[in-house]
């Protein structure tokens, strides 16, 4: 990238991060993922959306207090100057989990912003997507519609598909710049930006993480709740 990181990102919304990741880092995120995928894959993904797709496509959520090499990765000095050089000074922990597609059958993942899974009006907030395999064309890489955050950051209307377990958000022609990387890449892109993944069609499982940083806590208008974590970076 030659662009100033805050410009290019408002620019295209996102931003990708090269070598992001130390080994040590990478090690920890990996050695978490795999303890959590030898327990039940019928995670579904949460309570609220149900999007998991059992071996196929599973979502492990919220266990980062279990992990103290993922709760550093989350609180890391490298971490906070990434998010706030992208969002501004202040920024919360608002969603993390695993994201894993299984071999061969690896389920794909329809055009959507993460904003669109919300439920209600709130500031966008930042997706730190961290690639823990090597992502390919083959074992479903992210794809990313470019948008420049200045002229549009609204989120779009989405409509759930049963079949797939999803909300889609575009069904056009487009498809998208692929985020084909290597392990411990960063792609960093915001909540309104429409992004999808591929499915996975190698021999074995395809691993992220995935973080997710709000400007303010999220709050739920018609409870008063959080809508999942507000843990500011210090």
């Amino acid at each position: 990238m030659t662009a100033e990181p805050y410009q290019t990102f408002r620019d295209q919304g996102y931003y990708v991060f090269e070598g992001a990741l130390d080994d040590q880092e990478l090690a920890g995120l990996r050695a978490a993922a795999d303890v959590l995928l030898a327990e039940d894959p019928d995670d579904g993904g949460g309570n609220t959306h149900n999007i998991g797709r059992g071996e196929a496509r599973r979502f492990l959520r919220h266990r980062h207090e279990e992990f103290p090499a993922v709760n550093s990765f989350l609180f890391s000095d490298k971490m906070r100057a990434r998010v706030t050089g992208l969002i501004g000074e202040k920024a919360y922990l608002f969603n993390e989990q695993f994201v894993v597609k299984g071999a061969d059958t690896g389920a794909s993942f329809a055009w959507h912003q993460d904003g669109g899974y919300v439920g209600f009006n709130h500031k966008p907030y930042l997706t730190v997507w961290v690639a823990l395999d090597d992502a390919t064309l083959e074992n479903g890489c992210v794809y990313i519609l470019p948008r420049n955050l200045d002229e549009d950051d609204s989120v779009i209307e989405h409509r759930w598909d049963e079949a797939g377990k999803e909300k889609v958000g575009y069904d056009g022609d487009d498809p998208g710049v692929a985020m084909t990387c290597k392990a411990g890449t960063i792609v960093a892109f915001s909540s309104t930006t429409l992004h999808c993944s591929g499915g996975n069609t190698t021999q074995n499982r395809r691993r992220a993480y995935v973080c997710q940083y709000s400007p303010e806590p999220i709050i739920d208008p018609a409870t008063g709740e959080l809508k999942r974590f507000a843990k500011e970076l210090a």
